[in-house]
């Protein structure tokens, strides 16, 4: 089947266009049903070769992926997708009947995003969709915006800066909304960030930009599925790997940047869950090994953690928190923290809790 015999519907969803790819014609029109299905736009190929030359014409928002194609498997495939700049930037998920860890290594290597497993199931898969169209959709509007930051610095830098900073963290707002429904915790963040870093002697510009960045700490958040972010009993171990991976989703959402701010957003979503003696994620990075952005964020990331409500957790006062940070209750441990980090909250936490009463979250 070529790439034109799906004919679009409907004109109103045009903006959004899936590229599904399979040598196989029943599953090219069960998938082509269930995206449509959303509102989606979609095209199709029905080879490798075809799924690149389709990739460059029609520059699609998301490929669904068959691994197993005569002539050019779909590893190949993502390895040239993602090697040429014109199409790297294009999630692709591959959807295979293979679920040996093997062929998730080389399909991660190669650079796809996420996987599907045949045969389909249609709410995971209207839910991947959504979810990473979704990401590439911001992941664009911070591409455009810094282009248009780059056209129009001599001209309006202050209103565009101003701008730009309102852009991300309206962004920064959307993933923790799924979350918490508020903006307080990112504002939280950002005040103990800021306060910390100046306690550390950092330069001015480092403070500067873990101001700002520091609230983009969870925006990978808005990859999760809302069925295991929002779940209100204890998550399996596949819930919590999927829980986990927004740090990388988070990454992967502020690649391609110049912005320094947005670098160490960047470093920041990645690394805020890495730990000081090894056993975070989602790397296992220790000690210096670990941005100190990223060193700062994680503690008070979970200060905040352990004072906030969650529909999973009452909230715990400020002694105990501290007691827990200091001291350790089984889950949490100093030995997690930076040292010098944890010596500043030891000596200044009622800081701490001064931000957390000021910006406190709304009642209800």
């Amino acid at each position: 089947m070529g790439s034109n015999e799906f004919e679009q519907t409907s004109r109103e969803d045009e903006d959004k266009t899936v590229l599904i790819v399979d040598d196989e014609q029943v599953n090219l029109t069960l998938l082509y049903r269930l995206i449509r299905a959303e509102g989606y736009h979609c095209v199709s190929a029905m080879s490798g070769q075809q799924a690149l030359d389709v990739a460059h014409e029609q520059a699609p928002d998301l490929i669904l992926l068959d691994i197993m194609m005569p002539d050019m498997d779909g590893l190949e495939v993502t390895r040239r997708l993602k090697e040429d700049p014109a199409t790297k930037n294009i999630p692709i998920i591959l959807v295979t009947a293979l679920s040996d860890r093997q062929t998730k290594l080389s399909g991660l290597s190669a650079g796809a995003e996420d996987f599907i497993s045949k045969p389909i199931d249609r709410m995971e898969v209207q839910l991947r969709v959504r979810n990473f169209l979704r990401i590439k959709a911001y992941h664009d509007l911070l591409n455009n915006f810094n282009q248009q930051l780059t056209d129009e610095v001599m001209k309006k830098t202050g209103e565009l800066n101003g701008s730009y900073l309102e852009t991300l963290f309206t962004l920064a707002r959307a993933a923790e909304y799924k979350d918490t429904e508020t903006g307080a915790h990112i504002q939280r963040i950002r005040h103990y960030s800021d306060f910390m870093a100046k306690e550390q002697g950092c330069n001015v510009e480092f403070v500067t930009n873990i101001f700002n960045a520091s609230i983009l700490h969870d925006v990978g958040k808005i990859g999760i599925p809302d069925q295991v972010l929002l779940k209100p009993a204890r998550l399996t171990p596949e819930e919590t790997i999927i829980m986990k991976s927004h740090s990388e989703i988070g990454a992967s959402i502020l690649a391609e940047t110049h912005s320094p701010f947005l670098k160490m957003g960047q470093e920041i979503a990645l690394s805020h869950h890495e730990r000081w003696d090894g056993t975070g994620y989602p790397f296992g990075l220790a000690g210096e090994a670990i941005p100190f952005s990223a060193a700062i964020v994680a503690l008070c990331d979970v200060y905040d953690a352990l004072r906030s409500r969650r529909h999973y957790k009452p909230e715990l006062p400020h002694d105990k928190t501290c007691e827990i940070i200091t001291q350790g209750d089984g889950r949490t441990q100093p030995d997690h923290f930076h040292p010098d980090v944890l010596a500043i909250f030891k000596q200044q936490h009622d800081v701490f809790n001064a931000i957390f009463n000021t910006h406190a979250d709304e009642p209800g």
